[in-house]
């Protein structure tokens, strides 16, 4: 059985209001970042899975996703799976 280090990155969907977000680029703004544009404000989550394969290990993500991580009527995921060589 491997180690598989995973990133989740989840976000609110296109369309939908985030509100830290527009909180943070008002706040560059203010102190003269006027160039930051489209501030999207999320998730970030890092687990440590063994399994016996990549595929294996996607399916678990997929799994938790559907049923705790993410809200999918507001929000998508992306994620990266990478083994942990000892």
């Amino acid at each position: 059985m491997a180690n598989y280090f995973v990133k989740i990155f989840i976000t609110y969907r296109k369309g939908v209001l985030d509100p830290q977000g527009i909180a943070v680029e008002k706040a560059a703004h203010s102190l003269g970042f006027e160039k930051v544009k489209n501030v999207k404000v999320g998730k970030y989550i890092t687990m440590n899975i063994e399994a016996d394969s990549p595929e294996e290990v996607k399916r678990e993500i997929e799994e938790m996703a559907k049923k705790f991580l993410v809200n999918p009527v507001i929000e998508e995921y992306t994620y990266e799976v990478e083994e942990v060589k000892r």
